[in-house]
């Protein structure tokens, strides 16, 4: 099990890019943290989630 923003997701095996596409999340407008790391958007492709890891999705919100 992966802990994905605080809820136990069960998407050990597959990469950032893989869980990402299974969301509404706009990639353009992200940041992932994986076990206290950024993960850069060029990586997500190839960085494959363990059992145990904890991953953080951020949006980031315009304004004014």
């Amino acid at each position: 099990m992966v802990r994905v923003n605080g809820q136990e997701l069960n998407i050990a095996g597959k990469t950032v890019a893989e869980y990402l596409a299974t969301t509404n999340y706009d990639i353009r407008r992200i940041a992932v943290e994986r076990n206290g790391d950024i993960v850069s958007k060029v990586k997500y492709d190839e960085t494959v989630l363990h059992d145990g890891d904890s991953i953080e999705v951020v949006s980031f919100v315009g304004g004014g």
